[in-house]
């Protein structure tokens, strides 16, 4: 999928000679980038749990609608 992002000058170029170095693509660099981001941010336990709970209940497992309503601040706990 293509996407458009905005990035700090320096950090474009930084990325782009380490793409050159590497010999693979720009795209390349700055999905490995995201996917080590995702990895070391891990699943957030909230969704995890309403998940969980949905499947426990035989629902449809849509917790991420109930994530966004609370970070809406639309759920007090």
């Amino acid at each position: 999928m293509k996407i458009a992002v905005s990035v700090p000058d320096e950090l474009y170029e930084r990325a782009d000679e380490l793409a050159a170095r590497l010999g693979v693509s720009r795209s390349h660099v700055y999905a490995q980038a995201l996917e080590a981001f995702l990895q070391e941010h891990g699943e957030d336990p909230v969704t995890a749990k309403l998940d969980e709970l949905a499947a426990q209940q035989g629902g449809p497992v849509d917790a991420a609608a109930g994530r966004r309503l609370i970070d809406a601040g639309h759920w007090e706990w």
